[in-house]
């Protein structure tokens, strides 16, 4: 089975995460597993870091996290601004 360092971490586009509705019936989920987006920001809303989150999702990729904080990031500003 290959490791996480040969998957995937974003799409041509750069986006991290994606939704297919063979995986989790179309949930968002980080590129190349089928790990719930949503279970990241629950994760952080728990009072956990990154690295815990890390830890118990090994499929992710540090960069898939940064990523996704960094888009989300982006989206909020974009909404104020």
């Amino acid at each position: 089975m290959p490791g996480p360092e040969s998957r995937p971490i974003a799409l041509p586009d750069g986006t991290v995460f994606h939704r297919d509705p063979e995986i989790h019936s179309g949930t968002p989920v980080f590129v190349g597993t089928r790990v719930p987006v949503q279970t990241f920001v629950e994760y952080l809303e728990g009072g956990y870091d990154v690295d815990e989150f890390l830890d118990h999702f090994p499929s992710v990729r540090r960069e898939q996290a940064i990523g996704f904080l960094e888009m989300a990031a982006r989206a909020a500003l974009a909404r104020v601004a």
